[in-house]
């Protein structure tokens, strides 16, 4: 299960960054955050692609080695 949760992270952010990024982007400078609901969807999505590039690194690290 372990696996299949990090390999889960790792397809997310690998799929979906710059749509995140961008779309959260273009959205925070036309848009009031006045809803806890979109700040914790917001910082969750960025989490879990920072989560992503983290993971991909270390394993892209030790493969070299």
């Amino acid at each position: 299960m372990k696996g299949f949760f990090k390999y889960t992270i790792l397809w997310v952010s690998q799929n979906l960054s710059i749509p995140f990024w961008t779309i959260g982007h273009i959205h925070l400078m036309t848009t009031v955050y006045g809803d806890i609901y979109e700040i914790i969807a917001s910082l969750g999505m960025n989490i879990i692609v920072a989560a992503g590039f983290i993971i991909g690194y270390f394993e892209d690290k030790n493969n070299k080695k």
